[in-house]
């Protein structure tokens, strides 16, 4: 006699949605950056505005170019790190599935983070593209990945001060 599986909340298949929302932004990111790649020569910009350019760049270290002068040693340990993070997300998510501010956070971190983590498996570096500048200062070329991964660390710091204030 066949017998019916009852999924609760916290089953693998509330994983699609929050998976799916990751593989959005990464789809998104790789085709930016490959966008980019094709219509740009290393160190070329395209002015937009007075504030913003698109331009490419490379990143072979972290947020900020943290640890990019190295020798080699940080592509595999930002890599690492990402994947790592991933894995842990992926269980966060599996873990809290019906917290959808919180799933949402992961999400867009997740994806901006597996993002990243292709690009330093297939070039060794992390292809930004996005410049802002004001008067002559340029904040870090940064790219689709990276924009994923603070909008959700903004939902994330939403998500808990809502959960401190209840």
């Amino acid at each position: 006699m066949a017998t019916r599986r009852n999924f609760s909340s916290n089953s693998s298949s509330s994983l699609a949605p929050w998976l799916g929302i990751a593989t959005i932004i990464i789809l998104l990111d790789q085709i930016t950056k490959f966008t980019i790649g094709r219509l740009f020569t290393y160190g070329e910009q395209y002015t937009l505005t007075s504030f913003f350019n698109l331009v490419l760049a490379y990143n072979k270290g972290a947020a900020f170019s943290f640890l990019a002068g190295e020798s080699g040693w940080q592509r595999y340990f930002f890599t690492a790190l990402g994947i790592i993070a991933a894995l842990f997300i992926v269980y966060l998510i599996k873990r809290h599935a019906g917290q959808r501010l919180f799933c949402w956070a992961l999400a867009l971190i997740l994806g901006g983070a597996v993002g990243n983590v292709i690009d330093r498996l297939l070039y060794g570096h992390v292809i930004d593209f996005l410049d802002f500048h004001i008067r002559g200062w340029h904040f870090p070329a940064f790219n689709a990945a990276d924009s994923a991964i603070t909008i959700g660390a903004a939902l994330f710091i939403l998500d808990e001060l809502r959960r401190v204030n209840k």
